[in-house]
């Protein structure tokens, strides 16, 4: 995809938009059947979290999967015994943030040190891979931004430290990421905005993003 064909694609969606104190929420629903919900800062403008709804031919029902934000729901449950299922709180856990300048990616529950990890940048797929020279630990990242915009990642480009049992990971937004996001949020200008509670659009994202 690229940045015109994203551009466009958010264009052609049908949007409806809510505001919840200092968050806006949006809920696209496009032509091919797929919807997507967001959930933006009004004081910075930048997206928190980013959620897609898809259809599971083998479940036969709707499921959301969270590109950005932290998952929802936080475990998974088993229909046929009844009752929830979540990894060990000791495994490595990613988790991704988008601020003005930069996107940042931190794995919690890595104890190696800084020099362990070996992170490169696969241009031609928009991916960040991590590994580590012990072989504890590997872990591919897609970058849909990149995607979206048609963005090469540079491994020069990355900021890497370690602190905490945390390996953070930051990428600052290339012009093109950022020109991308000033147009979808203008887009998102024409977009009429209501109160949460008025709207259908905001109880689904309720229940959904929180």
């Amino acid at each position: 995809m690229s940045y015109s064909e994203w551009l466009t694609k958010i264009r052609g969606a049908d949007k409806s938009s809510a505001i919840q104190g200092t968050v806006r929420k949006v809920h696209y629903s496009f032509p091919d059947g797929t919807e997507m919900a967001e959930e933006y800062s009004t004081e910075t403008g930048c997206v928190l979290r980013r959620a897609w709804k898809l259809r599971s031919d083998l479940l036969r029902k709707d499921d959301w999967e969270i590109e950005l934000g932290e998952p929802i729901p936080k475990a998974l449950k088993n229909d046929h015994d009844g009752f929830a299922l979540q990894e060990a709180a000791t495994e490595p856990f990613l988790s991704k943030r988008v601020t003005r300048n930069c996107i940042e990616w931190r794995i919690r529950n890595l104890p190696y040190p800084l020099s362990t990890y070996t992170i490169t940048c696969e241009g031609d797929a928009r991916t960040i891979t991590v590994r580590t020279s012990n072989k504890k630990y590997f872990k591919k990242i897609a970058v849909p931004e990149f995607q979206r915009c048609g963005f090469a990642p540079k491994v020069e480009d990355l900021m890497v430290k370690h602190q905490y049992n945390t390996l953070i990971i930051a990428y600052k937004k290339p012009a093109i990421l950022v020109e991308m996001e000033k147009a979808v949020l203008a887009e998102l200008q024409n977009v009429e905005t209501v109160e949460y509670d008025n709207i259908q659009c905001g109880d689904l994202l309720k229940g959904l993003i929180g």
